[in-house]
């Protein structure tokens, strides 16, 4: 029988140069959908990201390869109207300028989208539907987009069981939108998406760590991108001792995810060097080697749970350095230069919150002056931290035992410390140990 179908009887173009992608190939070897530049129709780029992302380059409604550009005879459709009976992808038809999104491949992550960044429908890329003049519209009418400069993400990392997930949990139950185990290469997706939204993202929260596996390299340089675009990123680093992550491991029996062959502690080390550069560079510092989900959560709640920009969150912490120096502090401050009241068998028993104590301490020589020049010093340091958008600090104060002077002068301190655009807050490790 003749092949009577349109278009039978010309001969089929050349396959595609070597090096050239067949079209159909990638999307039945890889789950690619190829996405058609329609100002050069004759180039085909794979295009990564999700239906309808911000900014993906694509053909215009209608538009399609060239007819010198069509797929050969047996892996791609033959010239004319359509695809050849057999060969078009499930859910084609002959006259369909492009795959219905019931079609797209889940796997591979991979979708087509029109030219421009437009998207059918009167929509842009991002999802948010636009005016006339091509303008995003938000909820509360036409408008331009919220200004990039403004969109801010919390990073969540750390330790693999220090409590991820209960810091997750407990956002998301603070309004925030959560998002876990993000690829770190997605994060500027996300922030475009974020900005868009306006008032439907406020606050967005991503969790990263190695199950990741080899994505979690690239986390310090997807964040430098997104800093670099004006987006505001504040890490939340949780950590925990080897001692308190093995016997949280042990209790829910199931191994670290760099375990390997090994033991959990052989995981937790190479975590560790992973994570070190990320561990440096964080806003806030969490250590939950003493924290249950209970009290993990309420911290959460009291860093996180105001609505709005949030201003300088500034922990002010008396420590015993029998105890050790507290591993979440930016500056540590050292007052055993003040005679002990332990020594003092009046005020042994009492503590730097009790009247008796503060004023013993205070009295002493060099204590207002300390509490002067201390507080003075810290300003700039404060200042800086609003400039570069650094949420959190922690200043700790430490005597011998964490039970008097460190006690008196921390009270202090914060309250010298404590203004329009910084909150303060007061923490006695070490008070009740003894």
């Amino acid at each position: 029988m003749s092949d009577e179908r349109p278009g039978a009887d010309q001969t089929p173009p050349e396959p595609p140069a070597p090096g050239r992608p067949s079209p159909w190939g990638n999307l039945e070897e890889t789950g690619e959908v190829p996405v058609v530049d329609g100002d050069d129709a004759g180039r085909t780029a794979l295009t990564a990201g999700r239906p309808g992302g911000p900014g993906r380059p694509g053909p215009a409604a209608g538009d399609g390869p060239a007819a010198g550009d069509r797929p050969a005879a047996g892996d791609r459709p033959a010239a004319g109207d359509g695809p050849a009976a057999g060969d078009e992808p499930p859910g084609w038809s002959a006259t369909s300028s492009g795959p219905p999104a019931s079609s797209l491949p889940a796997a591979g992550g991979q979708v087509p989208v029109p030219a421009g960044g437009d998207a059918p429908g009167g929509g842009d890329a991002g999802g948010a539907p636009v005016g006339e003049d091509g303008a995003p519209v938000g909820e509360d009418g036409p408008g331009p987009a919220r200004d990039p400069g403004t969109t801010e993400v919390l990073v969540i990392t750390g330790m693999s069981g220090a409590g991820r997930s209960t810091v997750a949990d407990r956002l998301e139950d603070l309004g925030w939108y959560v998002v876990d185990n993000l690829p770190p290469q997605m994060l500027g997706a996300l922030a475009g998406l974020a900005a868009r939204a306006r008032r439907g993202l406020p606050r967005v929260a991503v969790v990263l760590d190695v199950r990741g596996q080899e994505f979690f390299p690239e986390v310090q340089s997807a964040l430098g991108e997104l800093r670099g675009r004006g987006v505001v990123v504040r890490v939340l680093f949780l950590e925990a001792s080897d001692e308190a992550l093995v016997r949280r491991f042990e209790s829910v029996r199931r191994p670290h995810p760099l375990q390997a062959g090994g033991r959990i502690l052989d995981g937790i080390r190479r975590e560790r060097d992973l994570v070190a550069a990320l561990r440096g560079g964080a806003d806030l510092l969490v250590d939950t080697s003493a924290l249950n989900v209970h009290q993990l959560g309420a911290r959460v709640a009291e860093d996180f749970g105001e609505r709005g920009r949030p201003q300088l969150q500034l922990t002010v912490m008396s420590f015993g350095f029998k105890y050790g120096i507290p591993v979440d502090a930016d500056h540590v401050s050292d007052v055993r230069f003040l005679p002990n009241p332990y020594w003092d068998p009046a005020l042994r028993a009492h503590t730097g919150q009790e009247d008796v104590v503060r004023d013993f301490v205070l009295a002493q020589p060099g204590a207002e002056q300390w509490l002067e020049r201390y507080s003075a010093a810290l300003e700039p340091v404060v200042a800086g931290y609003r400039r570069e958008h650094r949420g959190f600090a922690t200043v700790a104060v430490g005597c011998t035992g964490g039970k008097h002077r460190s006690v008196a002068l921390g009270e202090q301190l914060a309250a010298r410390l404590a203004g329009t655009d910084v909150s303060t807050r007061v923490v006695h490790r070490d008070l009740g140990r003894e």
